[in-house]
């Protein structure tokens, strides 16, 4: 698919662009092109356009990027309405939207209120009873805490610990 675009050439922080024509899967900076059909200098605002051949690339089914396209309508080289350039929002913008306007476009479900039940039950006098039953079983107590004393654990009363007994037996060894 051929497309009419802008080829950026300049040196730095001084673009110069070619409007060139190329095919879709080349590179935008690759250099390989069938024909360059204008130039835009965008600090001397100076232009030029060959509009009799931009006619015959779009006649023969190139299709020309935004920004060309705009320039093109612009110069009135070619009719039809503007695009959007810098608005364009990215692909996960675009997921992300999409999916909030079908969250939106939902039926909501109606609120379901807590003390409604889902079935409706008779009132006899067997769920009376097993209602009064579950009123007099008695409530689970906890387990009693144990109870705490006042006495001290046994403390060995010699000086050594249990660490320095080896450290001792090994000196005596030697």
């Amino acid at each position: 698919m051929l497309s009419i675009r802008f080829l950026r050439t300049g040196k730095k922080n001084q673009p110069f662009y070619r409007m060139v024509v190329t095919d879709k899967k080349n590179p935008p900076k690759g250099g390989r092109f069938l024909e360059i059909v204008g130039f835009l200098n965008p600090f001397t605002k100076e232009k030029q356009i060959k509009a009799d051949r931009v006619k015959y690339w779009i006649s023969v089914g190139a299709k020309p990027s935004d920004t060309v396209n705009n320039l093109l309508i612009q110069e009135k080289i070619i009719e039809g309405e503007k695009v959007a350039v810098h608005g364009k929002p990215k692909k996960k913008a675009v997921e992300a939207k999409a999916k909030v306007e079908a969250e939106k476009n939902q039926p909501k479900e109606p609120a379901k209120e807590a003390s409604a039940p889902e079935t409706e039950t008779e009132f006899t006098p067997e769920t009376e009873k097993s209602a009064e039953d579950k009123k007099e079983t008695p409530a689970i107590k906890a387990k009693p805490e144990p109870e705490v004393t006042d006495v001290a654990p046994e403390v060995p009363t010699t000086s050594e610990t249990p660490a320095e007994k080896p450290v001792e037996e090994e000196k005596k060894a030697k």
